[in-house]
């Protein structure tokens, strides 16, 4: 249907209108606001916001160096090159010029409004644009080029999405978008600005010169009053910030890191953590707030600086000094020193802030969290995670933390940990208190739940092991939870002369009780229900019908009694014929497909069926078997168990799911385990009691990760490569190991040479191995010397 004619003639009206507006009425607005405005970094003019009570004087060196005076619209209007209407094309200082398309209203993407060109010129000190090339032409706009702007490169995805090769140059006030047809030629843009920026010198704010000040003025405590008096911006606000305090390059971040957050400018987000630290002052609970301000700035590491020159400024001569607002600061300022360490320039003018709280305010408060902070920094170093709420809660008390630590066949060992203690000091604590001391063995602490276990690295803080627990518990997560710390044998060494009496014979059976349940000893039916009964002796002595019977799962290894079920019949493959794809895919969505799913249902419920007929006959055997150890005590049970596991010739050594990639026994099976025991590494077939092939340590030359999943080991004039998602584990252990042997062998025998790894720091650091204090710590990377 033709549209009217009035209608029509009021459409082509409003276009032509739009039009003329772009391409006139836009440029004059431009001409007009879009030049460079040069504020002050910390605050707007007092003109601006009249209720701000801050002097924007900066000091500035004079002849005595005692002050200075130099105000920041001046100094930032001396950035800005005023430039007369002369001709274009006659500029000397120009560098590139040419015509690029600008996104104005309506943007590229509008497919019936094409953006008009401007003629740029890019100079030493700005990027301007005209409304054409020829002389006396109008200046619409000027972006003013510091160290702090920045340019984006082009992108394909834009190109693809408009037709335009895109520069973007990001600017204090404004950003300018660019496009032009050919990459060259964006590419030749982005390289002259990018120049031209890396030529600038550093910007540095008044909050910057003003910390040097203090610095070199620290022993004049006149000249020191006379700065803080003469600038507020070192003291307290009650005020809104508008701008940061410390230099930020302009421009967006990169939002393609994952996470469930997303930031805008780094300069955007100092300026909302300042109103959250604002916030802070009336919270009646800030533990919520404190951690979310700690989780930017571990997202964000560039704000770490900020943040500190914040919290310097926010309890520097607060109105109610030691108030409940002041402690609120004073208490995120101690989970900052605990989390992250700032750059030694902010470092620097922290401490002076510390002693300066301390010498005015002795025995307060202030000079408690002072004090507790600066003992905090000397032992900061990078966090993984953010204090979880129970470490925040401690940390605002100044205490330590109580970490639980479980102990197989013994009671749980509650050990006080601060947010500077290491795994390995943990388990260096537990060793000593257990009497593990004289042990041969090695011992680790581990993160274990219901599916997977695996051991904490020595470097590792426990406060961020802690944190993570944390996070999972609040994931809800069954299949996961619970999450716990465990201490356990790491390696092991001398398994023969473990006295059956000791806490070590406990743990020793413990780990081959997990071992047994996971698969990793292969022996018969037969014995393995033994060993059940044998655990059955040890836990409730002899037979009673009134004892608690465990969960078969937790006696009996369930992948045995999966084996007994017939394999279930693959669904039939799809058809190739199209319509035969057409007429199944009818057929699946109508009644036929009903019937499908009622077979699979019938299915599986006779296969759980069966599983529990054959559980409840396992379990009937064990208990025959259970009967027959009437009077055996607990020892005797314990030591049974691990003498029958004692037999199996893999026993001692810690198994590795892999895949083979080279097979050193020609046609073997892909799918293989790799044991690294203390005399040699061994390859097994799953299931199978004897070794494929076995190494001594001194037929390897070298081992290390080829990448993220691939293990490489080294043996004689072969390489060995397997798939795995455990190459860390592997490669540490290899070393622990190795290291190990060495510290244990006597002088006079010569020591193997090392592995010609390519990079030993590549190697992952320390799985917190442990042991008597006539052990070296192992070194990385390397056999030990």
């Amino acid at each position: 249907m033709p549209f009217p004619g009035g209608l029509w003639w009021l459409l082509c009206c409003r276009q032509g209108f739009t039009l003329l507006r772009r391409d006139y009425g836009d440029a004059d607005r431009e001409a007009d606001g879009e030049a460079e405005e040069e504020a002050s970094f910390e605050l707007r003019a007092q003109g601006d916001q009249a209720s701000l009570e801050v002097s924007l004087s900066q000091p500035t060196r004079t002849s005595s160096g005692s002050e200075r005076s130099l105000l920041v619209s001046e100094e930032m209007r001396s950035l800005i090159v005023e430039k007369g209407p002369g001709p274009v094309e006659e500029d000397p200082d120009a560098l590139v010029k040419g015509w690029l398309q600008r996104e104005v209203r309506g943007g590229v993407k509008t497919p019936w409004i094409r953006p008009r060109k401007y003629w740029f010129v890019l100079t030493p000190d700005s990027l301007d644009y005209y409304s054409s090339n020829e002389k006396g032409a109008k200046r619409l706009g000027s972006l003013v080029l510091t160290s702090l702007c920045s340019v984006l490169w082009p992108d394909k995805q834009t190109y693809k999405e408009t037709g335009y090769w895109s520069v973007t140059v990001f600017g204090r006030k404004h950003c300018y978008r660019l496009y032009s047809e050919h990459l060259n030629e964006a590419v030749r843009w982005v390289c002259a600005v990018q120049k031209v920026i890396d030529s600038k010198a550093p910007v540095q704010t008044p909050t910057q010169l003003l910390m040097r000040d203090v610095e070199e003025h620290c022993g004049s405590p006149e000249v020191l009053e006379q700065i803080y008096r003469c600038n507020p911006i070192l003291r307290y606000t009650s005020s809104p910030l508008y701008a940061p305090l410390l230099p930020f390059p302009y421009g967006s971040l990169d939002q393609s890191a994952p996470g469930p957050r997303s930031y805008t400018t780094l300069r955007d987000e100092a300026v909302k953590l300042f109103n959250s630290l604002q916030q802070l002052e009336s919270q009646r609970d800030p533990v919520p707030l404190i951690q979310g301000i700690l989780q930017t700035c571990l997202d964000l590491p560039p704000l770490v600086d900020e943040i500190y020159c914040q919290l310097v400024k926010q309890t520097t001569e607060p109105p109610a000094p030691g108030g409940p607002g002041d402690l609120h600061y004073w208490q995120l300022l101690t989970c900052m020193s605990c989390t992250f360490l700032p750059s030694p320039p902010v470092l620097r003018f922290l401490r002076f802030h510390l002693d300066r709280t301390e010498s005015r305010f002795p025995a307060s408060e202030m000079a408690k969290y002072a004090c507790f902070i600066r003992e905090a920094l000397g032992k900061t170093r990078g966090r993984e995670c953010v204090p979880s709420l129970e470490e925040i809660l401690v940390l605002m008390r100044r205490q330590e933390m109580v970490c639980t630590v479980h102990c197989p066949g013994a009671a749980a060992c509650s050990v006080a940990i601060s947010s500077h203690t290491t795994a390995e000091e943990v388990a260096r604590e537990l060793v000593s208190r257990l009497g593990l001391s004289q042990s041969p063995n090695l011992f680790a602490l581990y993160e274990q739940s219901r599916l997977r276990e695996q051991p904490v690295g020595s470097s590792t803080l426990l406060a961020d092991v802690l944190t993570r627990f944390e996070n999972l518990a609040g994931e809800e997560r069954e299949q996961d939870a619970p999450c716990r710390l465990c201490f356990k044998h790491y390696g092991f060494l001398d398994t023969d002369n473990v006295p059956r009496d000791s806490l070590e014979f406990a743990l020793l059976f413990e780990q081959a009780h997990e071992m047994v349940l996971r698969g990793y000893v292969p022996t018969s039916e037969e014995t393995l229900q033994t060993l059940a009964a044998l655990r059955l002796q040890s836990l409730n002595s002899d037979f009673s019908t009134h004892a608690p019977f465990p969960r078969l799962e937790e006696l009996f290894p369930p992948h045995v009694l999966h084996a007994r079920l017939p394999a279930p019949r693959p669904d039939p493959p799809p058809p190739k014929c199209r319509g035969a794809r057409l007429r199944a895919g009818l057929l699946a969505g109508g009644l036929w497909g009903h019937s499908l799913a009622k077979q699979r249902a019938e299915r599986d419920q006779r296969l759980r069926g069966r599983l529990r007929e054959e559980g409840a006959s396992t379990m009937a055997a064990i208990v025959e078997k259970w009967k027959l150890l009437q009077g055996m005590g607990r020892p005797e049970a314990m030591a049974a168990y691990v003498a029958l596991v004692r037999e199996w010739p893999g026993f001692g050594s810690t198994l590795f799911d892999v895949d083979l990639r080279a097979s050193p026994v020609g046609a073997g099976p892909q799918r293989l385990w790799l044991g690294i025991g203390a005399k040699a590494v061994s390859l097994y077939k799953p299931g199978e009691p004897e070794p494929l092939d076995s190494f001594c340590y001194g037929r390897i030359s070298s081992f290390g990760a080829s990448d993220s999943s691939t293990f490489r080991l080294s043996v004689e004039d072969r390489d060995l490569l397997f798939e795995t998602s455990q190459v860390d584990e592997i490669a540490q252990l290899l070393t622990t190991y190795l290291a190990s042997t060495a510290a244990r062998r006597p002088p006079q025998e010569p020591a193997p040479s090392p592995p010609l790894d390519p990079d030993p720091s590549a190697l992952p650091r320390g799985l917190c191995p442990v042991a008597g204090p006539w052990q070296r710590p192992p070194p990385t990377g390397s056999f030990g010397s």
